[in-house]
């Protein structure tokens, strides 16, 4: 199927409106805008994933009861303040989020969904954020995707977002999304943040099935720092207005609908890999030839999740060990006397492992190779047929720079 990449991010779509303001969340933030608000025109059916930490933020306790009722038409967003740990005080903040909102779209509050990113522990100013919602409910237009992805950054170096455009019969559909996420991340459901659009026309059931299937395959495959966020959340509202045939279940219709989301979310979280904090390298991990997809699913997850393993990247060590020691914990099904392991980038390609064992390799040859922006490790357990891919980045010593003083 053809996908073509187009520009407008989360407004991409027909009948999306954004906008991103500065509010003043954080003092220190300047005039960083810190409050998106993304709008449907028409009422939409809408699905979302969210964190399996136990320990889950207002919004995204307020948001999966929202979202289950299968329909929205906004999601507002802030950053700077995660809402989380913050009891009942908490709880009716993200509630006012929602209300604020709704009265200023003029919708029903069971409409909004509310999501917020930033420290851990703190009350939201309400009074701030009441006042930048309803600044970014003035601001709204289809040309304002750009600026709410902005809006969501924390320690993000750049903003996320990506377009797509697909046929669907006679029909031609557009998905757009943004997302946030730098440090915090190893998602687990689905700090990340997802928004995605669409003018597809799917059923909410089926929407939510698709976009389980999409993050299982992209959000839930990525790992900067092994820490899983207690606001971590994807959403995705489809509004029908590209009047395609609705899809309602299995079939080609739907197949093509998961080719263009999957490629929307894998594209994002590749993106987060990227700007992992303090990242020097993009890593890709192909586990390939598994017995089954989610024995390939484990060893690439522990492979990229691996400090050992991304601070030998770090250092452009081709210690393949390392990778090798974190198939062998992933609890994956593997003959250890079988692997093999490759490290390719755009310098070349070299065989470091066979049959469980090291090679004579070029040590020269494997730095450059390692001295790439993005770099590929294959790892082949030739017992079967299944596979699957993971990214990350390297662990660098500004990780623990960002980290260290990220409260104050």
């Amino acid at each position: 199927m053809a996908i073509t990449v187009i520009s407008g991010g989360v407004t991409a779509a027909q009948g999306f409106q954004s906008a991103g303001i500065h509010a003043g969340i954080k003092k220190s933030s300047k005039k960083k805008p810190d409050v998106a608000v993304i709008f449907s025109e028409v009422p939409a059916a809408a699905a979302g994933v969210y964190t399996q930490n136990r320990v889950k933020a207002a919004p995204v306790v307020l948001t999966q009861k929202t979202a289950a009722m299968g329909q929205g038409q906004a999601i507002v967003v802030n950053s700077g303040n995660a809402n989380a740990c913050t009891g009942e005080e908490g709880a009716q903040s993200a509630r006012l989020m929602a209300a604020w909102t709704a009265q200023g779209l003029g919708i029903e509050e069971g409409l909004v969904m509310v999501a917020s990113t930033g420290v851990i522990g703190q009350q939201l100013p309400r009074d701030i954020i009441q006042s930048g919602i309803k600044n970014a409910v003035d601001h709204l237009s289809p040309e304002g995707g750009h600026e709410a992805a902005l809006a969501i950054m924390t320690t993000d170096l750049f903003s996320k977002e990506i377009a797509v455009q697909f046929s669907l019969g006679d029909k031609t559909v557009t998905l757009g999304g943004m997302s946030k996420g730098s440090g915090m991340i190893h998602p687990n459901m689905a700090t990340m943040l997802g928004f995605i659009t669409t003018d597809a026309s799917i059923e909410p059931e089926i929407l939510q099935k698709s976009l389980k299937k999409a993050v299982d395959k992209s959000f839930n495959m990525i790992s900067v720092d092994g820490d899983t966020s207690t606001n971590d959340m994807t959403l995705i509202l489809a509004n029908g207005l590209a009047e395609n045939k609705t899809i309602e279940s299995d079939g080609a219709l739907l197949e093509q609908f998961q080719e263009a989301l999957d490629y929307v979310c894998i594209a994002l979280a590749k993106m987060i890999a990227q700007d992992g904090e303090g990242a020097s390298k993009l890593l890709e991990v192909q586990v390939q030839n598994a017995l089954i997809e989610a024995d390939a699913k484990k060893a690439a997850k522990a492979v990229i999740s691996s400090s050992l393993v991304k601070s030998a990247f770090f250092g452009e060590d081709a210690n393949w060990g390392r990778i090798l020691c974190a198939v062998g914990y992933s609890e994956a099904n593997i003959d250890p006397d079988r692997v093999e392991i490759f490290l390719e980038s755009a310098a070349g390609r070299i065989q470091v492992a066979d049959q469980g064992t090291g090679l004579l390799f070029n040590e020269e040859d494997a730095k450059k190779i390692l001295q790439e922006k993005e770099i590929k490790v294959i790892i082949d357990l030739h017992q079967g047929s299944q596979g699957a891919v993971a990214w990350g980045c390297d662990l660098t010593y500004d990780y623990v720079k960002i980290n260290a003083d990220y409260r104050t």
